[in-house]
């Protein structure tokens, strides 16, 4: 399922190929945030543009909308939605964790309110891993306790106690709802900041035995020191035969230092998100050397009469031909061309940003 083709001599940065029953994706990897099933002003067309290799998507919010009859009826999330890609499926814990104020945890499960209706649901692990299957993603994520990083030691200790029970009931639950074990199943890694619990959550679930483990509770309000401190004592001690997935992260320069020391994966809602303000990301450099991109924000007046091309290397004809003025112009009288084109732009930059990584590694220069 996941095989290690090279190490970085320079650092803990690897090469490898994740095998998904949708097909191979070559790690490092970024996934675009499909979070209802679509990424934010792109249709399937562009994304076959972009290529990206996995997208991700939310058990949460598509359980809740458009909800789970009407994706059983097209056979699965992938199909519903047109892309022909790989998925990857969160379980919905980091939502129900921004939900605070209108959830309870349960040993059994988490109770939240819809934010769309005010109805009451329980997410229990077996629910969101029969959610899962429907949603037929070739990569699912186990329900887990996500807490702010810096909370208490006592909570601490008991999201982390949660989520290795929860990802023990989890495993059973795929067991008997994926007979042919086509889908790959990745547990998540607790603990905070603290060094003590972050090394005994990840020996509970690797004693469980996963495809997969990712690094959650990181990215929720530490700085990038902090958390490039647990992935300098966690990532050694995590299995080198499967692949690390750093949950919510980040900004380019946060993949750089978390690929050098050892992850294969990120998802960040920060390219379309800020694709959504304006905000583009362009490459400076051909290397990833210090001050490799920048960001400008095309709504600033200097760009109302700019004639250079969105995005001259870009390898997407509308990049290469709408001028800077133009999307400056369609941001300025809220045009939805405006979202799609900053989108394309920031997407192509990450993935392209993947691309650089892999190669640099393979040349043994990053």
């Amino acid at each position: 399922m996941f095989k290690l083709s090279k190490k970085s001599s320079k650092s803990q940065a690897r090469l490898g190929v994740l095998k998904t029953k949708s097909g191979n994706i070559k790690t490092p990897f970024f996934m675009p945030i499909a979070t209802r099933g679509v990424v934010k002003a792109l249709s399937f067309s562009d994304i076959e543009k972009l290529k990206p290799q996995i997208l991700l998507g939310n058990t949460y919010h598509l359980y809740l909308k458009p909800g789970l009859p009407i994706i059983k009826k097209f056979g699965s999330l992938a199909k519903f939605s047109n892309y022909d890609f790989p998925f990857l499926t969160d379980s919905g814990g980091f939502q129900v964790f921004s939900l605070s104020k209108i959830r309870r945890l349960l040993n059994r499960g988490v109770e939240f309110q819809s934010t769309y209706d005010g109805s009451k649901h329980l997410f229990t692990p077996e629910k969101v891993m029969k959610i899962q299957a429907v949603l037929d993603a070739d990569i699912q994520m186990v329900l887990d306790v996500c807490l702010n990083s810096k909370s208490s030691i006592k909570k601490l200790e008991q999201a982390l106690k949660l989520t290795t029970y929860w990802a023990e009931k989890s495993k059973q639950a795929k067991k008997k709802l994926d007979l042919q074990n086509k889908n790959l199943l990745f547990a998540i890694i607790q603990g905070g900041l603290n060094k003590k619990l972050r090394l005994r959550s990840l020996e509970e679930i690797v004693k469980i035995g996963f495809d997969g483990y990712a690094i959650g509770g990181l990215a929720v309000g530490e700085s990038n020191l902090e958390m490039y401190k647990v992935l300098d004592y966690l990532t050694p001690q995590m299995p080198a035969n499967k692949p690390r997935y750093l949950m919510g992260v980040g900004y380019p320069e946060n993949i750089i230092q978390a690929v050098r020391r050892g992850v294969d994966m990120f998802d960040c809602v920060i390219p379309t998100r800020e694709a959504r303000h304006g905000r583009l990301y362009l490459f400076q450099k051909d290397t990833l050397q210090k001050n490799f991109y920048q960001t400008i924000n095309i709504n600033n007046a200097k760009f109302s009469s700019d004639t250079s091309p969105i995005n001259k290397n870009s390898k997407l004809l509308e990049l290469k031909k709408y001028s800077k003025a133009y999307l400056h112009h369609l941001f300025k009288i809220q045009d939805a061309l405006a979202l799609r084109l900053a989108t394309l732009n920031n997407i192509e930059f990450y993935l392209e940003l993947m691309r650089r990584i892999r190669k640099e590694i393979k040349l043994g220069i990053f």
